[in-house]
């Protein structure tokens, strides 16, 4: 079988390798699966798009991230949301 080499960064490899364990695969099954989706969509087997949102909105998303669920500071939830629809998040 040939072998294929990439390079990645360290932080990328480890959480990559934490997700594939709790899978219950390796690296180099992941890969392999990337390329077979690949082959069967016939392209990338996912969408590539830029981010819509702006760096305000993204700043906040990543705010309440780190807040773990306790919402964004200073913020009522309409207000967030009112934030993420002027955004171009129309779906919110």
């Amino acid at each position: 079988m040939p072998t294929i080499q990439f390079r990645t960064d360290e932080t990328t490899k480890s959480q990559s390798n934490k997700i594939f364990q709790q899978l219950g695969i390796t690296m180099s099954d992941a890969i392999n699966m990337f390329l077979r989706q690949s082959i069967l969509h016939g392209g990338l087997p996912f969408e590539l798009k830029i981010p819509k949102y702006s760096d305000a909105t993204l700043a906040a998303l990543a705010d309440m991230e780190q807040s773990k669920g306790k919402g964004i500071r200073g913020k009522a939830v309409r207000d967030a949301l009112a934030d993420l629809k002027a955004d171009g998040g129309d779906d919110v």
